[in-house]
């Protein structure tokens, strides 16, 4: 007896679902969920960074702009003044003294600063040579040791009579009075104190910046001034300076506000702020307040004047800037 077989024949072969429709029809919550967290995912990846803001940013912010109208005796006891705290700082002279050394400090820092920074990067931008390199580090790396360090060293150079700085202008002027200069007691020499061991820390610091502009300079236009006539001073101030102005602003602005930020060269330099005050900024100020008085609200509603300070004549700064560039 013979069985017949039957051959049933297969339908075509079908390409399966792509693998995401398969994931997204077998979830448990459907299509609809899957969109949501598709949606949400770069919230979740942002999720950190909004948490560090907020944390370290803008709470600190807010608290500080609140904080600025009460008066305080520690963390934990204040009562609420309104403006007398921005009355007090305004009237008090010793912020006034604080104003005084910060602006011709700041007013230093940018007129024997950034010419000083500007003259190394030419000089360095025009020699060619495998030592640029290491006379690039040598000038930049006093800003790598910070404040503290350079604020420790020239306490030692300005001690009198043994000191570097007295002994070196003894000998380069023969003045029999320069060993005895007594930088951190004189309230006459300690600006000048102040100004000297900022420029040796900060003059290679905002000569990378001049340079790195230098280095882009469109050399074409250069060679077109040359062959117009133009000598080396013309082709500086007419191709030159025009093409590194956006880099010069942003070193002016930097300056400034560093400068009005001062606190700890003078801090460590004079083990203070100096007889008279002399060497007493609007950040030592704040902190004398802040930390030493234990008056939290005065020391925010200094922080809020420097704040508006700084930012009042950094716009000035920029708008000057572009006046002078579009004359230009």
């Amino acid at each position: 007896m013979t069985s017949a077989h039957t051959t049933i024949a297969q339908p075509p072969h079908r390409l399966d679902k792509p693998r995401v429709a398969v994931d997204r029809a077998a979830s448990p919550r459907g299509p609809r969920w899957w969109k949501v967290r598709t949606r949400s995912a770069p919230y979740l990846f942002l999720l950190p960074y909004l948490l560090v803001t907020v944390t370290f940013f803008v709470y600190p912010l807010v608290y500080a702009t609140v904080l600025a109208f009460y008066q305080t005796s520690g963390p934990s006891h204040r009562a609420f003044v309104g403006l007398d705290n921005f009355r007090f700082i305004l009237r008090d002279p010793d912020f006034h003294t604080a104003l005084w050394n910060t602006s011709v400090f700041a007013v230093f820092s940018i007129f024997l600063q950034l010419p000083l920074s500007l003259g190394l990067a030419l000089l360095l931008n025009a020699r060619a040579g495998r030592m640029k390199g290491f006379f690039r580090l040598m000038i930049f790396s006093p800003n790598l040791v910070g404040p503290v360090f350079v604020a420790i060293l020239f306490s030692m150079m300005f001690t009198p009579r043994y000191g570097l700085i007295n002994r070196g202008l003894h000998a380069l002027f023969n003045w029999a009075s320069a060993l005895e200069f007594r930088w951190t007691q004189d309230p006459d020499l300690v600006m000048p104190a102040l100004v000297i061991a900022a420029l040796w820390m900060y003059v290679g610091f905002n000569m990378i910046f001049f340079l790195a502009a230098l280095q882009n300079v469109d050399q074409s236009l250069v060679e077109a001034a040359r062959i117009d006539g133009a000598g080396p001073v013309q082709t500086f101030f007419n191709v030159t300076v025009p093409a590194i102005a956006p880099v010069a602003t942003f070193v002016l602005v930097t300056s400034t506000i560093g400068s009005f930020q001062l606190f700890e060269l003078p801090y460590i330099l004079l083990q203070g702020f100096g007889p008279r005050n002399a060497g007493l900024t609007i950040v030592g100020y704040l902190y004398n307040y802040a930390f030493d008085s234990g008056d939290l609200g005065t020391g925010a509603a200094v922080g809020w004047l420097l704040t508006l300070i700084i930012l009042g004549i950094a716009l000035v700064q920029i708008r000057l800037s572009r006046t002078v560039g579009s004359e230009r």
